[in-house]
């Protein structure tokens, strides 16, 4: 079943429609379609009845409140973020920033146990709550795309999920901790609504799975540069698709613009988790051949996932990356 949420936050150029959820509980065949359809409209998709236990959700935001709520030189002592790593208010290597810190790991085992050892007193935790939770969203993003790839027609249908189950998957885990923007003065430029704690921008990966709590702050852009406020849902996930996937379904599919308002809660932060599926570095992405005719040249030229990611390094944020591998 698609279900339309209401979202009542509006800000400039901002306008309250419903974000498609999608109940994975439903007969396969309907999910892929409602699946597809969510992802030629939106590029965005909350998803209900995911399967992964509530358990393995909440351990892990327990250990992300725990490590923020550390003083700074304690979460100082996970960072830089090269990209891995704790980061505060700067995005990327380009001038950046942002109202929020966060923690960026790999998703390789062997470099959440090494990581969890600046991050956590209790090391063998964290890398325990953390390596659940990737195996959990993993899993749930592979049947997603394999319900892609149903609902596509592809004939191979892992053809997508894939390239994120590989070993050498370059997918990534990232938390983002937007505390309360404490603003003295009312009448400030910084108190305005549209303050930013995320610029805009797409994913360069397959797909995102994001979890966050019940603090508001997320917005994606509809084609006509409108805003949509998205409701927070602590027991739900939504799925962000990425440029990579714009890329595989020669651009039927496209990557949502999305972004974070900074926290106007006085009391609570934002806590989002996010998983970022991706191929391995030396993955070659390209349009694949079902999305491609005469009448359908193909848009953009091959190029890999460490050339794509190096592009993605060079530019500013809310820059359009793919720009770069147009035809």
């Amino acid at each position: 079943m698609v279900a339309l949420s209401p979202a009542s936050m509006r800000t400039k150029k901002t306008r309250a429609v419903g974000i498609p959820v999608v109940d994975l509980s439903l007969d396969r065949s309907i999910v892929s379609e409602l699946i597809v359809k969510a992802c030629e409209e939106y590029g965005f998709f909350k998803v209900i009845n995911h399967g992964v236990p509530r358990e393995i959700i909440s351990r892990l935001e327990g250990e992300g409140v725990h490590f923020f709520d550390k003083p700074a030189g304690d979460k100082q002592r996970a960072g830089p973020a090269t990209p891995f790593g704790y980061g505060l208010k700067n995005i990327g290597l380009n001038g950046d920033k942002g109202e929020l810190e966060y923690l960026l790991l790999h998703t390789n085992p062997f470099s959440i146990t090494e990581r969890s050892k600046t991050i956590s007193d209790d090391p063998e935790n964290f890398s325990c709550a953390a390596n659940d939770y990737i195996e959990a969203v993993r899993e749930l993003a592979s049947d997603i795309l394999d319900l892609v790839a149903e609902g596509l027609w592809v004939p191979d249908k892992y053809v997508f999920s894939r390239l994120i189950r590989d070993v050498q998957s370059d997918s990534v885990l990232r938390f983002n901790n937007y505390p309360p923007v404490k603003n003295p003065d009312p009448s400030s430029k910084a108190c305005k609504d549209d303050q930013i704690g995320f610029g805009e921008h797409s994913d360069p990966q397959i797909l995102t799975i994001l979890r966050s709590n019940d603090v508001a702050g997320l917005e994606i852009s509809l084609h006509d540069g409108f805003w949509v406020p998205v409701p927070p849902d602590p027991t739900q996930f939504y799925v962000i698709i990425g440029d990579a996937l714009q890329v595989l379904t020669n651009g039927r599919f496209l990557s949502v613009r999305h972004r974070a308002l900074a926290n106007s809660s006085r009391i609570n932060s934002r806590l989002s988790i996010m998983y970022f599926g991706a191929p391995p570095m030396n993955a070659t992405i390209s349009p694949l051949p079902q999305f491609v005719s005469p009448q359908n040249p193909s848009l953009y030229k091959p190029f890999t996932w460490s050339e794509y990611k190096k592009a993605a390094y060079s530019l500013r944020l809310g820059d359009c990356r793919l720009n770069l591998f147009k035809q």
